[in-house]
């Protein structure tokens, strides 16, 4: 919420939204990464980090999809449309609906649902990945003359902010007494954005934003 405050006043209200939902949202691979960094260095880290990551996903893009259909609302004043009605659809949008469904079946199958399921969540993944990064590529290509008009203010906020939250993380960490490799992970969670999973659902559910902004970032 307060990244989407000091962005909308430097670019559009639907442009904020969409970059405070990436930045406050998190990365898994990032994540992972830094599980194999901790393993690789013999630091024992908690079960329990995985089950935070998947709470830290969603709540920013929820944030985003909510203020975003609220600003369309006003826009065509559509007075009627009450905020319980803007509520529903933001929770019940399909993007968001696969994230959280997603999550929900992860939990309840377990391990093996992850083996059923492997061929096409695990092999087939990275391939599947490549012709999204690609197809977001060709849609930031198109609209690479708009950076042209953003304020260095922008650079500056995808610089600094990951390693704000970072800091801000760690600190919490410290002070409630987790451990070096726990700390470590929330600490790289809150510094992390997620570019996978948000652009995928700002792609339908914020189709006026736009990807040269958020993903050059």
């Amino acid at each position: 919420m307060t990244s989407f405050v000091f962005l909308k006043r430097i670019i559009n209200p639907l442009d904020a939204l969409a970059i405070a939902a990436i930045y406050g949202s998190v990365s898994a691979v990032t994540f992972n990464t830094t599980t194999q960094f901790l393993e690789t260095n013999g630091l024992a880290y908690g079960d329990h980090m995985a089950a935070a990551m998947a709470l830290m996903e969603s709540p920013a893009v929820i944030f985003a999809i909510l203020m975003a259909n609220l600003y369309r609302s006003q826009e065509t004043r559509q007075e009627h449309q009450g905020f319980l009605v803007v509520l529903e659809e933001s929770f019940t949008e399909g993007a968001q609906i696969l994230i959280l469904g997603a999550m929900v079946i992860g939990l309840i199958t377990g391990a093996s649902g992850k083996t059923i399921m492997d061929p096409f969540t695990g092999l087939i993944f990275k391939g599947m990945l490549a012709f999204f990064l690609l197809d977001m590529g060709v849609a930031t290509a198109k609209r690479l003359s708009d950076l042209k008009d953003v304020p260095s203010r922008l650079a500056f906020y995808g610089l600094l902010v990951p390693m704000l939250h970072s800091s801000i993380a760690f600190l919490l960490a410290s002070v409630s007494g987790l451990s070096v490799a726990n700390a470590t992970l929330l600490a790289v969670l809150a510094g992390s954005a997620s570019y996978i999973a948000v652009q995928a659902v700002l792609k339908h559910s914020l189709p006026e934003s736009n990807p040269s902004l958020y993903l050059g970032l």
